[in-house]
């Protein structure tokens, strides 16, 4: 917006029926909800629809999508995530309009989601592998999946490499006079703080491996606690891998919170974790969390795998080896056992861009593109 674009978003929504206001301006931005998504978030659970309603919700979001984009002006459509809903909404209203089709693939979810069938699961990978052939520019935030299309035949001129970043206004508002009453509101005064912020859902985040690795930190440091922040549909089984585990009262699961309040966990933690396995969903993500603890100091451990390494350099973390509960129980334990800081903005001695401010350029070079290409 700040350089004179306007954007109108048109998306799915997690709890359509729940729902406030399905069109309104956000920071300048035009948002409108216009169908369910094809999974139903509430509260803290994720519920999946049976294949048959699946196939209702998924072909009603593919039209309202297609209908919005149809009726939205716009000189460039911007597919986020090439899923068949909106691939195909976008692909429909570029060629209507005879206008530049763009295409973000920031995940790899033929590998990171969960399927109810395996038809599904080739449908999502077919989408993957075409729409960015179709596209006349494509976003990415790992050099996994820009590597990835390059196999596919596409040419890496049309690829632009975006990481991922976080809202610079949200995070300067963390102040450590709210950490600290967080702190003292969980009851987590004279504590070791252990934090995870993310998804609870095991086909695409290893917080099992981030329990067993606590296990292992608690035997050593008895007054660490490990604070996982966010829902899913796997919260049940890791809080009952807690208890069998032995460590379930000291593992405070807190559920979903707003967003404005996730700065104050990351500060009043001692160490944040990005558990990691060895995979692809592990090398094609750019994971939010990193950038998010380094956003306010605090030191992240994760898995040496995908851009890992060039996120947090050995100045803002510890890197472990990947899929290792032995390993990840290490690196916290360095943290915890030593003055390691993280020093904010810095990436192994070089400046790293933490703020989408400083990466809006290389979305208007993306648009740009597009309009070349196209």
């Amino acid at each position: 917006m700040r350089l004179g674009y306007e954007v109108t978003v048109v998306a799915l929504h997690h709890d359509l029926t729940r729902v406030g206001k399905r069109r309104f301006i956000q920071a300048g931005v035009h948002v409108w909800y216009v169908s369910q998504m094809h999974v139903r978030k509430i509260a803290d659970r994720k519920l999946y629809f049976s294949p048959a309603r699946m196939v209702a919700v998924s072909a009603a979001a593919t039209w309202h999508l297609m209908w919005a984009a149809l009726r939205t002006p716009a000189d460039v459509y911007h597919v986020a995530k090439p899923h068949p809903m909106n691939s195909i909404a976008g692909y429909v209203a570029s060629r209507v309009k005879r206008k530049p089709l763009l295409v973000d693939c920031d995940d790899y979810e033929a590998t990171s989601s969960r399927f109810g069938r395996p038809w599904q699961r080739t449908i999502v990978a077919a989408f993957e592998d075409r729409m960015p052939r179709l596209a006349q520019a494509i976003t990415v935030n790992s050099r996994f999946m820009a590597a990835r299309l390059q196999a596919l035949g596409i040419s890496g001129d049309r690829i632009v490499y975006v990481p991922n970043a976080v809202d610079r206004e949200r995070f300067a508002a963390a102040d450590g006079r709210k950490a600290e009453h967080l702190r003292q509101e969980l009851g987590l005064r004279g504590r070791r703080v252990i934090l995870y912020v993310g998804s609870l859902s095991l086909a695409s985040h290893a917080v099992d491996l981030l329990l067993e690795a606590f296990a292992k930190v608690r035997a050593v440091v008895p007054e660490a606690v490990l604070l996982v922040v966010g829902g899913g549909e796997d919260g049940d089984r890791l809080q009952r891998q807690s208890r069998n585990l032995g460590v379930q009262d000291d593992v405070l699961f807190v559920g979903r919170v707003p967003p404005a309040m996730v700065p104050h966990y990351f500060q009043m933690a001692d160490v944040s974790a990005d558990p990691v396995r060895n995979d692809d969903s592990a090398r094609a993500r750019s994971p939010l969390k990193v950038f998010e603890s380094l956003a306010v100091s605090t030191p992240v451990v994760t898995g040496d795998v995908g851009d890992r390494r060039e996120a947090i350099g050995e100045a803002n973390g510890v890197l472990v080896r990947p899929g290792d509960a032995d390993a990840l129980a290490a690196g916290i334990l360095h943290v915890l056992q030593s003055s390691l800081l993280s020093v904010p903005g810095q990436c192994a001695g070089q400046q790293v861009r933490l703020f989408w401010d400083e990466l809006a350029r290389d979305f208007e070079r993306v648009y740009r593109l597009g309009e070349r290409v196209g």
